[in-house]
C-alpha cells in the first residue's frame, strides 16, 4: 500500500495539543467507547461500540465516529505521514506514525494514540488556502488526498524538526486555490440551507418560511389554511390594507423535483391586472415552464438556488424561529485579485 498522509485534530478547542507534541503522538478521544483496540478488523464491530456507547447520537453519527476510530486502528500504516494543524500555534506540524494503534487508560480523554516522529513544524502562511481548507476538515481523523504533495513538499525545504521558519504569505494573486475555497465555502453553505428546509418545513410549513422572508423584505402577508388554497399559498402586498397593487399571488411547492408548465399557467390564470404571480420552489422548473414564464413581465419563477439567494441577503431580517432553523454566522472569506487590477 503506497504511503498515504492523514489530517488530525487536537479537539474542538485544541486541547490534546500538549499530548500530541509532548509525547511524540496523535490521539482520538470517545474514550467512553473504551479500548477499541480489542475490537476485530470489522467496521461492523465498531459501529456496534459507538451504538452501545452513544445511543442518543444517530445513525448518521455512529458511522462517522466509528469510521474514524476504524481508520485510525486499522488503515493507517506504520510509516504514513500525518498533518496536525495547532490552533494555539497557528502551525501544521508533520510526522511519520511509527506505531499500531494501542491503549493508554491512563490518559484522561486521548486514549486511542500512536507513536508518531514528528519532522517539521510550518506556519499556515506557507500554505495555500485550498491545503489549509482541506486539513480544516470538520472530522477529528481524515484522509488529506488533494493537498497531499503539497504538505509533504515542506518537508524537503524545512531545516530541522521542531522549528517554524519563517516564510513570507504567497500573494492572493498567486493562490488559485483562493476562488476554490470561497466557491465551496459558499456552495457548503447553500446545501446546507436546501438540506434544511427539505426537512424541516416540508408541505404547508414551507408557506409559512417563505411568508416570514418576505414579510422581512417589507411585505405583508397572508397563508391560505392547510388543505384546499385553490392554487394560492401566499398573498403578499405593501400597503397596511392590501389594497394598492401590486398585490402577489404566490403558490410555494416544497419538493426538490421540477416544477412544469401545467403549475406555472394554473396560477398565472388567476392572475389579474395590477397583480403578480410568483411560483417558489425548492427544486427547479422545466424548460417548459420556463418557456412559459419567458416574456410575461407579471409572472417570476424562483427555483431552490434564487431561494437560498433571498435567505442569504435577507437572513439578519428572518424571524428568529427560522434563524435557529437554519443557524448561520457572517464571516469573510479571501477573494481572489484579477492579475489586470
Amino acid at each position: 500500500m503506497p504511503t498515504q498522509l492523514w489530517g488530525i485534530h487536537a479537539g474542538k478547542t485544541g486541547d490534546a495539543d500538549a499530548l500530541f507534541r509532548q509525547q511524540n503522538c496523535i490521539a482520538l478521544g470517545w474514550m467512553q467507547a473504551g479500548d477499541i483496540v480489542s475490537l476485530p478488523r470489522d467496521r461492523d464491530a465498531f459501529k456496534r461500540r459507538i451504538a452501545e456507547t452513544y445511543p442518543d447520537k444517530s445513525p448518521n453519527s455512529h458511522a462517522n465516529v466509528a469510521g474514524q476510530l476504524y481508520r485510525f486502528s486499522h488503515e493507517v500504516q506504520q510509516g504514513d505521514y500525518v498533518a496536525y494543524p495547532s490552533k494555539n500555534r497557528r502551525t501544521v506540524s508533520i510526522g511519520i506514525v511509527t506505531s499500531d494503534v494501542r491503549y493508554d487508560p491512563a490518559e484522561p480523554a486521548y486514549r486511542s494514540q500512536r507513536s508518531v516522529a514528528w519532522k517539521a513544524e510550518v506556519p499556515r502562511t506557507r500554505f495555500s488556502q485550498g491545503a489549509l481548507h482541506e486539513l480544516g476538515s470538520a472530522m477529528s481523523f481524515f484522509q488529506v488526498k488533494t493537498y497531499a504533495e503539497e504538505f509533504l513538499a515542506t518537508l524537503q525545504h524545512t531545516p530541522s524538526a521542531s522549528t517554524v521558519t519563517s516564510s513570507q504569505p504567497s500573494s492572493t494573486l498567486a493562490d488559485e486555490s483562493v476562488s476554490l475555497v470561497a466557491e465551496s465555502i459558499e456552495e457548503n453553505t447553500r446545501d446546507f440551507i436546501i438540506k434544511v428546509l427539505s426537512r424541516e418545513v416540508k408541505g404547508h410549513p414551507f408557506s409559512d418560511f417563505v411568508a416570514s422572508l418576505l414579510t422581512g423584505i417589507g411585505y405583508r402577508t397572508r397563508v391560505s389554511p392547510p388543505g384546499a388554497d385553490g392554487g394560492i399559498d401566499i398573498i403578499a402586498h405593501k400597503d397596511e390594507l392590501g389594497v394598492e397593487p401590486p398585490l402577489l399571488k404566490i403558490q410555494v411547492k416544497s419538493g426538490e423535483g421540477s416544477v412544469g408548465d401545467p403549475v406555472v399557467s394554473a396560477l398565472y390564470g388567476k392572475v389579474s391586472g395590477g397583480e403578480f404571480g410568483i411560483v417558489v420552489t425548492l427544486g427547479s422548473f422545466t424548460q417548459q415552464a420556463k418557456r412559459f414564464a419567458d416574456g410575461k413581465a407579471n409572472l417570476r419563477l424562483i427555483d431552490g438556488d434564487d431561494l437560498v439567494s433571498m435567505v442569504l441577503n435577507h437572513y439578519e431580517s428572518l424571524d428568529a424561529r427560522y434563524k435557529g432553523l437554519i443557524p448561520l454566522k457572517r464571516v469573510y472569506i479571501p477573494e481572489p485579485v484579477d492579475d489586470d487590477d
